[in-house]
């Protein structure tokens, strides 16, 4: 499948050309987002849990623990949704839904930000020395979640 600025999707081979019509604004049943991180799938109808085996909740101990497992629920909602935009371009409401968490967790890393510190590199405002080489390290688990 290919895109031309001026004629749209351009489908070659066996692909189903009704994905891509404006009138197919299907949208799949989307679980929360606590949930869809902790099953791994945004997605009520394609959750398959293997045999009985169910998965664990994640409790945080902090502030910054929890803060962090937001963050990481929005990024992995906002990944699972845009595969699905990747197949079905047209759906509005999947896409107001991706728009939204994405507003959601700008706002959520920012306020990381301020509190923490920096997420990423460019996110350190002293170009001088990094604060995190400082704190403890993931395997030093000191009071704090095990996975968080």
């Amino acid at each position: 499948m290919l895109f031309d600025d001026a004629l749209g999707f351009i489908s070659f081979g066996n692909t189903n050309p009704e994905i891509f019509t404006k009138d197919n604004q299907n949208c799949p049943d989307l679980t929360s987002v606590k949930e869809g991180f902790l099953r791994g799938n945004m997605y009520e109808s394609e959750y398959k849990p293997y045999k009985n085996m169910t998965y664990s909740k994640i409790i945080p101990k902090t502030k910054r623990e929890e803060l962090l497992l937001e963050i990481m629920e929005l990024c992995f909602a906002i990944n699972d949704l845009n595969l699905y935009l990747d197949l079905h371009a047209e759906n509005k409401e999947i896409l107001k839904k991706f728009h939204e968490l994405v507003e959601k967790l700008c706002t959520k890393e920012m306020e990381y930000v301020k509190k923490f510190g920096p997420l990423e590199l460019i996110d350190n405002e002293s170009l001088e020395k990094f604060k995190w080489i400082e704190e403890p390290w993931p395997w030093q688990n000191e009071g704090g979640a095990k996975y968080v």
